[in-house]
């Protein structure tokens, strides 16, 4: 059955996925960056850049498991770029250039209309102003029964598991201390909602867990 998941997710020591003031230099946050190194190493990471190498291995293996299977995305907008409120023009056309990596449907949550952007590669960005039930339902009939994945950022998971829509949850947890940024888990109690976690898989540059939505769970 296709599953909503959440995969590569990284975060700090100190809980942060984010950090603050994000910006055109600054696109995950001041040293948000930071908590991706052991992502942007891996060969599928580089792979769906369109570059050569990178590293095998355990850290390899949960960034391959992250793009298989999935047939539509949801992002909050932030991920989509930096502006905030009503769309100024249609210049901005995301972080990724004119090929973005994801060559499937992918779901903006947005509070401003804005038309579709379809783009190389077999990506179309689409707009959704209904909220996180309205995303997820249009971008599972998009996936054709291939799983949806939820790629942040940190406010739109933490709506999307005070939900209790998320299956499957994969945190890569960095060995970073941001300090300041956007916690992941504040005030969400996850036993409450539902959620296990798997033992820890330990990668080159980062400890990987998989945290489970169980069906008995509250919701």
């Amino acid at each position: 059955m296709p599953q909503l998941r959440v995969a590569a997710f990284s975060i700090s020591l100190d809980g942060l996925g984010a950090g603050l003031r994000q910006s055109l230099e600054h696109p995950l946050g001041v040293g948000g960056m930071a908590l991706h190194r052991w992502a942007f190493a891996t060969r599928s990471f580089r792979r769906m850049h369109g570059e050569d190498g990178g590293s095998t291995g355990v850290d390899e293996d949960f960034a391959a498991r992250s793009f298989a299977n999935v047939g539509a995305w949801i992002l909050g907008r932030n991920m989509f770029g930096p502006i905030r409120g009503p769309w100024p023009d249609t210049q901005w056309r995301g972080w990724w250039g004119e090929n973005p990596p994801y060559h499937v449907p992918v779901f903006v949550l947005t509070h401003h209309p804005r038309d579709a952007i379809e783009m190389q590669g077999g990506t179309t960005f689409h707009f959704v102003t209904g909220g996180i039930h309205e995303a997820l339902n249009r971008a599972f009939d998009a996936a054709g029964g291939k799983d949806v994945r939820l790629g942040g950022g940190v406010g739109v998971v933490r709506q999307y598991l005070a939900a209790r829509l998320i299956d499957e949850i994969h945190l890569a947890l960095s060995p970073v201390l941001l300090g300041q940024g956007e916690p992941l888990f504040a005030g969400l109690d996850l036993p409450a909602l539902g959620y296990r976690c798997s033992p820890p898989a330990t990668g080159e540059l980062a400890t990987h867990f998989l945290l489970h939505r169980d069906e008995g769970g509250a919701g």
